[in-house]
C-alpha cells in the first residue's frame, strides 16, 4: 500500500499559497494508528481472545504456583501412587511416585513456557540481526550469510534439535542453546525476505539521499517495518517450541528428575498409561493445550496486521 502524501509550503511563500512536490511518509510514522487498528481488530476476533486468555491464565498459574500449590510437588508417598482423578486430596490424581499431579502441572508450568518462550526469544533477537544486515546490504553479505543459514534446512527440526542436545549433553541450558540453534535460520530467512522487500521503498530511498547513515536508515526507517511480520511469525514459533522442549524432556535430553516439566512428566507416567491413562495423559493435554493456544493467538495475530489495498 503506497505511504500517504502531505506537501510542504515554499519558503518565503504564503502557507497554502504554492506546495511542494509530495514528500512520502513512512508507514513508521503512522505507527500508532496502525497498532491502534491492529489491537481493535483482535479484539474483536473471539477465537484470538479466548486463546490469549488461556495463555494469560497458564503464564498466571507458572507465576503464582510456588505460593498456591495444595500440596508439595516433590514429596511422595509410595502407598499414594496413581490415584485416579478426584481422590480426596488429589484432585488429579497422583503420579507414579504418589505426588500431587495438579501441585506438579502447576509448578511445571513455569519450566515448560521458560524452555518454549526462551529459544524464540533468544532466535528473535539472534535471526532478526542476521537477516536485517544480510537484506538491507545484500550483494555478497546476503549470499554468504544466507548460504550458510540454508545448511541448517537440510535437517528436520527434530533430528537438528535432537542432534545438538545429544552433543551438548542433557539439561535446560543445553536444550535452551539447540533450540535456539533450531530457529535461529528460520526467523533469519523470513528477517532477509522482509527487509529486501523494504530496502527499496520510496521512504528508504528518501532518507538515503538525504545523507542518514545506514545504521539511522536501519533504526528508524526498516525496523519499525520489518520488526511486525517476523514477531508474528516468531509467535507461531513458540507452539513448536513447547512441542520439542518437551521431546528433549521425554526423550532425557532436556529437564532432568525430579523437576516437573510436562515433557519429563510424560516419560515417567509412560509406564503407568495402562493402569492409570487418564492421569498419564494429563501432561499432554497440558502440552496441546498451551501450544495451540499460541498458534491460535498468532494466527488472530496474522490476520490482525494484514494491511489490505
Amino acid at each position: 500500500m503506497s505511504a500517504p502524501l502531505r506537501t510542504l509550503p515554499i519558503a518565503g511563500e504564503p502557507i497554502g499559497a504554492r506546495a511542494a512536490p509530495p514528500v512520502a511518509i513512512p508507514p513508521v510514522a503512522r505507527s500508532r494508528g496502525y497498532w491502534g487498528g491492529v489491537a481493535a481488530k483482535l479484539v474483536r476476533d473471539p477465537v484470538a481472545m479466548a486463546a490469549l486468555a488461556v495463555i494469560l491464565a497458564i503464564v498466571l498459574v507458572a507465576l503464582l504456583s510456588p505460593w498456591f500449590t495444595p500440596a508439595d510437588p516433590y514429596r511422595g508417598a509410595m502407598l499414594r501412587r496413581l490415584r485416579p482423578i478426584g481422590t480426596p486430596n488429589y484432585p488429579l490424581g497422583s503420579d507414579e511416585l504418589g505426588r500431587d499431579m495438579l501441585s506438579r502441572l502447576m509448578v511445571g508450568a513455569r519450566l515448560s513456557l521458560f524452555m518454549g518462550v526462551t529459544p524464540v526469544v533468544l532466535a528473535f533477537a539472534i535471526g532478526s540481526a542476521i537477516g536485517i544486515v544480510a537484506g538491507y546490504v545484500g550483494g555478497w553479505l546476503n549470499t554468504v550469510l544466507m548460504r550458510t543459514i540454508d545448511v541448517f534446512f537440510a535437517f528436520p527440526s527434530v533430528l537438528l534439535a535432537i542432534a545438538l542436545s545429544g552433543a551438548l549433553g542433557a539439561g535446560i541450558f543445553n536444550s535452551i542453546v539447540s533450540l535456539t540453534c533450531v530457529f535461529v535460520p528460520q526467523i533469519a530467512r523470513v528477517a532477509e525476505s522482509v527487509t529486501t522487500q523494504i530496502r527499496n521503498r520510496d521512504y528508504v530511498d528518501a532518507a538515503r539521499l538525504s545523507g542518514a547513515s545506514a545504521l539511522t536508515i536501519v533504526r528508524v526507517q526498516v525496523l519499525g517495518n520489518v520488526l511486525g511480520p517476523i514477531f508474528v511469525y516468531a509467535t507461531s514459533l513458540i507452539s513448536v517450541s513447547m512441542i520439542l522442549a518437551s521431546g528433549l524432556s521425554f526423550l532425557g535430553l532436556g529437564v532432568r528428575p525430579p523437576e516437573p516439566e510436562w515433557g519429563l512428566m510424560l516419560n515417567t507416567l509412560r509406564t503407568a498409561i495402562y493402569v492409570n491413562p487418564a492421569v498419564a495423559a494429563l501432561p499432554g493435554l497440558c502440552i496441546f493445550v498451551t501450544s495451540i493456544s499460541f498458534n491460535l493467538f498468532s494466527d488472530g495475530l496474522r490476520t490482525a496486521m494484514e494491511v489490505k489495498e
